[in-house]
C-alpha cells in the first residue's frame, strides 16, 4: 500500500513540473488570453479524442453525467483566462506565484463543501505556503491587475479541484478528460464568439505559436489532468493543491532561465521559495502518519 501511495506522489509531481511549464509557454505565445485558452482547449480535444478515436475507447457518459462533468471543463476553462491573463497582464513569476494560493482557497472550500470541520494542519501549511508567497514577490503597482487575476484563478482551480474529486471519484480518467475538454473547449468558443461580435480581431496562430500550443495541449494539458485526475483517487484535494504550491518555484526558475526574469528576485525569493517547500513537506509527514495509521486516505 505505501508503494502505491509513493508512486501517486511521484506522479503528482510530475505533473506540477508540467504546471510550471505553462506559465512559460503562455508568455512565450503571442496571443491573446482569450485566444491562447481557446485553441489549448480545441486542440487538446481534437487530439485527445483522435487518440481515444483509433484505440478505440471513446467514453460513454449519460447526458446528466456529461453534463456535470461538461461543467467542471467549463470552470477549468475560466481557470485558465483568468491564469494566462495574469501572466500577460503581468509576467509569469506573478501568475505561478498567485496560482499557489490554490492551497489556501482549498483549506477554506474543502471544509465548506465537504461539511466538515476545518483541519488546523492543512490551515497551518497553508498560511505558512502563503508566507512564503508574500516573500518571493514583491507587490508592485503596475502588476496589481495581474496579481488579481492571478488569485481569482487560484480561487477556481482550488474549485475544481475539489469539485473534480466528488464528481469524479467514480469515473476513469479518461472519461473525466474527455468530457473536460469537450465543456472548456465548447465554453472558450462561445467567449470568442461574443468578443468577435463585441469587435475583437480574430487571431491565427504564426508556426511557431501553435508549436507552442502543441506542446501546450498535449504535454501540459492532456498528460497533465489525466495524472491529476488519476491521484486525485488516491489523494486528497488539499494535498494536491499544497503540491501544486512546487509551480512557483518550476515556474520562476524556468521564468529565470528563458525569459530572464531574474531582476525580479533576491533573498525573498529564496526565503519563500524554503518556506512553500516547507508547507509541502509539512503536510507530507502528516499524510505519512495518517497512512501508518489509518487506511492511507490522503
Amino acid at each position: 500500500m505505501e508503494t502505491n501511495i509513493n508512486k501517486e506522489y511521484v506522479k503528482l509531481h510530475i505533473s506540477v513540473l508540467l504546471a510550471g511549464l505553462t506559465g512559460i509557454l503562455g508568455k512565450l505565445i503571442s496571443l491573446n488570453a482569450i485566444y491562447l485558452v481557446w485553441y489549448r482547449l480545441f486542440l487538446s480535444f481534437l487530439i485527445f479524442y483522435i487518440i481515444l478515436f483509433f484505440l478505440k475507447k471513446l467514453p460513454r457518459e449519460s447526458f446528466v453525467e456529461g453534463l456535470k462533468i461538461s461543467g467542471l471543463g467549463a470552470l477549468l476553462g475560466l481557470h485558465f483566462l483568468f491564469f494566462f491573463a495574469s501572466i500577460k497582464y503581468a509576467n509569469v513569476a506573478v501568475g505561478v506565484v498567485c496560482y499557489s494560493l490554490e492551497g489556501f482557497f482549498t483549506a477554506i472550500f474543502e471544509p465548506i463543501i465537504y461539511k466538515k470541520p476545518f483541519s488546523r494542519n492543512n490551515v497551518l501549511c497553508s498560511l505558512i505556503a502563503v508566507a512564503g508567497i508574500s516573500l518571493i514577490f514583491h507587490i508592485d503597482t503596475h502588476f496589481r491587475l495581474g496579481i488579481l487575476l492571478g488569485v481569482v484563478s487560484a480561487a477556481l482551480i482550488a474549485f475544481y479541484t475539489i469539485l473534480n474529486k466528488l464528481v469524479g471519484e467514480q469515473k476513469s480518467s479518461k472519461n473525466m478528460l474527455f468530457y473536460e475538454l469537450w465543456g472548456g473547449a465548447l465554453f472558450l468558443s462561445a467567449i470568442v464568439i461574443v468578443a468577435v461580435f463585441c469587435g475583437m480581431n480574430f487571431e491565427i496562430p504564426s508556426l511557431i505559436n501553435f508549436s507552442y500550443l502543441f506542446i501546450l495541449a498535449f504535454f501540459c494539458t492532456i498528460g497533465l489532468y489525466i495524472l491529476q485526475i488519476h491521484v486525485l483517487r488516491t489523494l486528497s484535494a488539499f494535498t494536491v493543491s499544497l503540491y501544486g504550491n512546487f509551480e512557483p518555484i518550476y515556474g520562476i526558475l524556468l521564468a529565470v532561465i528563458f525569459l530572464k526574469e531574474g531582476q525580479q528576485l533576491s533573498i525573498s525569493f529564496y526565503t519563500g521559495m524554503a518556506l512553500i517547500l516547507l508547507s509541502v513537506f509539512l503536510q507530507s509527514f502528516v499524510s505519512a502518519r495518517k497512512c501508518t495509521n489509518a487506511k492511507c486516505n490522503n
